[in-house]
């Protein structure tokens, strides 16, 4: 990271590269969105699909550093597409479970892979490995304007989740900051929760008495099945039932970067409750 040039932000529609690109704007930072359709976009953005990696020259000319979501459908093409336009080092967001993979897990393999090509490019790089993120709860808004009840798998599944406003401001450190190259963060939020205890929170905050009731064997896999293909149903389930990841730990790494706590649920569902 140590050229001339803008930053480019991937997704700077979406929950978390939108935070990232209005962090990095309203520090003076020179900064580029990349989306897919100029829908509720800057108007100054450029649109590539980083999933066509043919797409991308124009977007990424003159560019220094990347923000990229992994998963990507051919992440090598894309780190050869950013190399070529003379980008020099990619901030890629993955997960947290990859730490202790096991293999055939669909959903740790794709980050997996995702991290694997970015490391054998010539790009230099810096990972992030986040937890569950805050924002998952908005899932549940659905259900909480229909009634007092919200129904989800996993109800015995802790997550020390992650404001995503946290994680973009640790993306915008990693993506300004060399001394954060070469490194892959593990992140998390500063309590691991379960799905009741989250629910309670929006309670309080809502007003309302609320009431989590868990979804377990068919009846989690047919929830799951209405938003995930059949390969990451499987992956969750063996993530949350059969024990292969655990996304409760709590570590300091926001802390660490930032210098101040890792913001609350609490906090989080304050900024969001008209969202419920």
């Amino acid at each position: 990271m140590t050229g001339a040039g803008p930053l480019l932000v991937m997704g700077a529609t979406g929950n978390l590269g939108g935070a990232l690109f209005r962090q990095l704007r309203a520090a003076g930072v020179d900064v580029r969105a990349a989306v897919r359709d100029r829908t509720g976009a800057p108007a100054d953005a450029v649109v590539a699909d980083f999933d066509r990696p043919e797409t991308v020259a124009a977007a990424a000319s003159g560019v220094r550093a990347v923000f990229v979501l992994g998963g990507r459908r051919d992440m090598p093409g894309l780190c050869a597409a950013l190399a070529a336009a003379g980008v020099e080092h990619v901030v890629l967001l993955t997960s947290r479970s990859v730490i202790g993979r096991v293999p055939g897990n669909a959903i740790a393999d794709m980050w997996a892979a995702s991290e694997t090509a970015l490391r054998g490019s010539p790009l230099g790089w810096t990972i992030l490995r986040p937890s569950g993120f805050m924002s998952n709860a908005l899932r549940w808004a659905p259900q909480l304007r229909a009634g007092d009840v919200v129904r989800a798998p996993f109800g015995d599944a802790a997550i020390a989740a992650i404001d995503p406003d946290d994680l973009a401001a640790v993306a915008a450190v990693a993506l300004t900051d060399p001394g954060y190259a070469s490194r892959a963060l593990e992140l998390s939020g500063p309590a691991a929760l379960r799905p009741a205890a989250q629910v309670e929170i929006l309670g309080r905050a809502l007003g309302r008495e609320l009431r989590f009731e868990p979804l377990t064997g068919d009846a989690a896999g047919a929830e799951l099945a209405q938003v995930f293909p059949p390969a990451f149903v499987e992956a969750q389930r063996r993530f949350f039932e059969a024990g292969e990841f655990d996304d409760a730990r709590v570590v300091t790494t926001v802390r660490d970067v930032l210098g101040r706590p890792p913001r609350t649920f609490e906090q989080w569902v304050a900024a969001h409750a008209a969202a419920f």
